[in-house]
């Protein structure tokens, strides 16, 4: 027998205080792992108690006159599997509740006019980071960066290309959790998206790379708070069962911005210079950008705010009202306003005279989602993704394409790098989020070979081809996984009083390393030529299938606020368990052998498995 095993998990108890409890019980060798036990809350009040805590929610926050869907949306809120038991929902409301099962899609217009604004805003970022890649081949000779004969001048060309993410990284990310604080989740949108514009045309009338440089350092600024709000802005907003679907969304249509930023690269392509004005081709590509983000300034204040926002402020009303334009039914909305308010309850306590940016790290249960978000969103840099999307067109005529036919090539990238993200939508609330890293990772590692080596092909028509060939197959195995998976992932990691901190260190870890690769990787070819250049990547993304593998839990089906439990568990008792099950689930599911199943690594009342079940409240999957 093995050592007795802590068992660590979350109990409400009636008075509504919460406490953590370590378990301590002996388990078989064969075993060795701790359960997290996944408790709601709510579980242990009384009907009659929860009734009259429900009724004095609403007559204490101005909601009187809702004070039965209150009571109700609390009684469903309690255990959401068990609502056609209870006697105080009447045959309206169960329909209700039994639609919002079977019709999960079914949502109201304003849930998805927001899902489009915020897809807006990701094409926007799609296109802030693409158009640079047409340009390239225009600004640098204009500029006198003459990076085929001179090293140095490859640094120069990455510094202009990466001013943004180093921006990013240092200051802009950092600004997210002041914006949010003061101007709400539509107040940041707004200020980001009008310096994305204003920056945009400033970049297009620039006169030397020093220039250059400073407009896109600026242009950071746009780039990393709207990167952190608007994932969490969707995932806040998002109904239970499709809200990893809406949360996605976000590089899903980064993808489709990166694509139209190569469709303006070849339309602009042939523009001829008219008198006084050089390299007016150049400039219209990079100013492109700005147009779809005045467009966001205009809209983004017609979507209603975040209800978490207006709870963290006091204003249930509003919040109210917001969730009622969200959802089809006032109870739905009373159920998850009423689920985030006890919640949010036990986690006040948490924040007072706290220095939470330290929590990240000295919390253990902030740590281990800090530590998950950093290996998802370092790797969707160093799986070598961007370095393709800035550097595409460099590395097409690398391997004998000429300017247009580069541009073309880069194109097709870009096309595929959109379409096919769209089947992570269906995958990544079903297939799961550390699923779909861990099938696509190796995939990633094999094609990128495969380009790298192709370029030592000797005949060029060969060459060409599998050269894109790779590329292509790299992102098809990109897109489903970890292009949308890493937003996702840290958007719903983090407890509410450190999401919006969580989420500005989560993104400037992704942007100071956006950063690194696109400074770094001129040089790289240089040094390494294209085929180490790709070899390099191919050796990263063996390195992140090993790390998601130990460290990064899979966060499908749970609350936002439940996600608390999950990473109570241990690294280290993680990793063991990953470890012990890999050659169990390489025998089953690669091999197809007939083998035992393996006790699971989380509990939760009603089912047993990685797969947990939570009330049905915003943020809920």
């Amino acid at each position: 027998m093995s050592a007795p095993q802590e068992k660590p998990y979350i109990e409400k108890r009636d008075d509504g205080s919460i406490s953590m409890h370590e378990d301590t019980a002996s388990q078989d060798d064969s075993v060795q792992n701790r359960n997290a036990k996944l408790a709601n809350p709510l579980a242990h009040i009384s009907h009659e108690q929860l009734l009259e805590d429900a009724k004095v929610f609403a007559e204490t926050h101005g909601l009187e006159d809702l004070v039965l869907e209150f009571q109700k949306g609390a009684l469903v809120a309690q255990d959401p599997s068990q609502f056609e038991k209870l006697s105080q929902l009447d045959d309206e409301d169960k329909a209700i509740f039994r639609r919002e099962l079977t019709h999960k899609w079914d949502q109201p217009y304003m849930l998805y006019y927001l899902v489009i604004l915020c897809s807006m805003a990701a094409a926007v970022q799609g296109m802030d980071e693409s158009v640079i890649n047409g340009a390239n081949l225009f600004f640098a000779p204009q500029f006198g960066i003459d990076v085929k004969t001179n090293s140095n001048n490859q640094w120069l060309l990455g510094l202009v290309n990466s001013a943004p993410y180093l921006c990013c990284a240092v200051l802009g990310c950092w600004l997210t959790d002041p914006l949010n604080r003061f101007l709400g989740r539509r107040g940041t949108i707004f200020l980001t998206a009008l310096f994305s514009f204003l920056t945009c045309i400033w970049q297009g009338v620039t006169n030397s790379w020093e220039h250059l440089f400073v407009a896109r350092f600026v242009l950071g600024l746009g780039i990393g708070p709207k990167s952190s709000t608007v994932p969490v802005y969707a995932a806040e907003c998002a109904p239970p069962a499709i809200r990893g679907a809406l949360v996605m969304m976000w590089q899903t249509w980064t993808a489709f911005g990166i694509m139209i930023g190569t469709v303006m690269d070849l339309a602009f392509y042939k523009v001829s210079d008219p008198p006084h004005i050089t390299g007016l081709n150049w400039r219209l590509m990079l100013g492109s950008a700005g147009v779809p983000a005045l467009v966001i300034c205009l809209q983004v204040f017609f979507c209603p705010e975040s209800p978490r926002w207006y709870i963290s402020k006091g204003r249930y009303r509003e919040a109210y009202n917001s969730l009622a334009r969200l959802r089809r039914h006032p109870i739905q909305a009373a159920r998850d306003l009423y689920y985030i308010h006890v919640l949010l309850q036990a986690e006040e306590g948490l924040i007072r005279n706290r220095n939470r940016f330290m929590e990240l790290f000295t919390v253990p249960r902030n740590r281990r989602a800090t530590l998950a978000s950093f290996i998802v969103m370092f790797m969707q840099q160093f799986c070598g993704i961007n370095a393709i999307a800035y550097y595409s067109s460099n590395i097409f005529s690398e391997a004998n394409f000429s300017n247009l036919q580069a541009l073309l090539a880069s194109w097709g990238f870009g096309m595929i790098n959109w379409i096919f993200a769209f089947p992570a939508i269906w995958t990544i609330d079903t297939f799961g989020r550390r699923n779909l890293l861990l099938t696509t990772f190796p995939l990633m590692a094999i094609f990128l070979l495969l380009a790298g080596f192709a370029f030592w092909i000797p005949d060029q028509k060969a060459q060409v081809g599998v050269v894109a060939l790779g590329i292509y197959l790299f992102s098809m195995a990109y897109s489903p996984g970890e292009g949308p998976v890493p937003f996702t992932y840290s958007a719903e990691a983090f407890p509410l009083y450190v999401r919006d901190i969580g989420m500005s260190f989560a993104t400037a870890v992704l942007w100071f390393f956006n950063f690194v690769v696109a400074l770094t990787f001129p040089r790289l070819i240089g040094a390494f030529k294209p085929q180490g250049a790709f070899g390099w990547f191919a050796g990263w993304n063996v390195i992140g299938f090993i790390a998601i593998l130990l460290f990064v839990p899979e966060t499908k089906a749970l609350s936002l606020e439940e996600l608390d439990q999950v990473f109570s568990v241990p690294s280290h008792t993680h990793a063991a368990y990953q470890l012990k099950a890999l050659p169990h689930n390489i025998k089953k599911y690669i091999f197809r052998m007939n083998v035992p199943d393996i006790p699971p690594l989380y509990e939760h009342e009603g089912f047993i498995g990685e797969k947990t079940y939570g009330p049905g409240g915003s943020g809920h999957a």
